[in-house]
């Protein structure tokens, strides 16, 4: 069921920069930033390494701070909120998937996707009621008790996407998921992303060199110098 927010959007950036200071000078990596997305969208940025789109991710996510200008997610100013509100608030409002999964190598495929409902504090019915449904969802039922050397790169992603969708936030955040993939693998992730999208009514930002994976969004913007185009 897609979540509502009212009249808010998910995402809302005004005026975004970010700064990087070095002894060779300011490098601007997101410069004026103004964005809004809305609940169970797909939107992808799309540009060369450097352009900015990793760190518009971060600043997304409250990962890294603006040199200027405002983040909202959710309807939350995440420039007043402390650090712990802001952590707690990924906790519940935001998955990760990363270019490399960053599945914990000594635990199943079971294990990774229940870690982040013990730091949610889901009970152990629920939890595996949930991570049942979510292997399901990513074709992945026979692959629970293996661990991520045993696993293809496809299916690690497939893994961290059901880790990511574990305790059901409105909003995945996503930095070159089809990566490390080759183009059929890069495909079949794409369309679980899009068709996840659909049926979970979640927001899916991703930042992508696939233009395979681009032209699948409901929108794309490409980033140039930090500036969104």
């Amino acid at each position: 069921m897609t979540r509502t927010y009212g009249d808010w959007p998910i995402i809302e950036t005004s005026d975004l920069n970010r700064v990087f200071t070095s002894p060779a000078g300011d490098v601007v990596a997101v410069r004026d930033v103004s964005l809004k997305i809305l609940p169970g969208e797909f939107v992808a940025l799309t540009g060369r390494s450097g352009s900015g789109k990793t760190t518009l991710i971060n600043l997304i996510g409250g990962i890294d701070e603006p040199t200027g200008g405002r983040v909202m997610v959710a309807g939350n100013d995440l420039s007043l909120m402390s650090e712990s509100d802001i952590t707690n608030m990924r906790r519940g409002q935001i998955g990760y998937i990363f270019q490399s999964y960053g599945l914990l190598p000594l635990l199943s495929a079971y294990e990774n996707i229940e870690l982040p409902l013990r730091i949610s504090g889901f009970r152990k019915g629920a939890r595996r009621q949930r991570i049942e449904e979510l292997l399901v969802l990513v074709g992945l039922s026979s692959r629970a008790d293996h661990r991520p050397y045993e696993l293809s790169g496809g299916e690690q992603q497939r893994i961290a996407i059901a880790r990511a969708l574990a305790p059901k936030p409105p909003l995945i955040l996503a930095d070159e998921p089809t990566g490390d993939l080759d183009s059929a693998n890069g495909l079949a992730i794409g369309t679980l992303i899009k068709s996840l999208t659909k049926s979970e009514g979640i927001t899916f930002v991703t930042a992508t060199h696939d233009l395979s994976l681009a032209s699948m969004a409901d929108r794309s913007y490409e980033m140039v110098d930090g500036t969104l185009l």
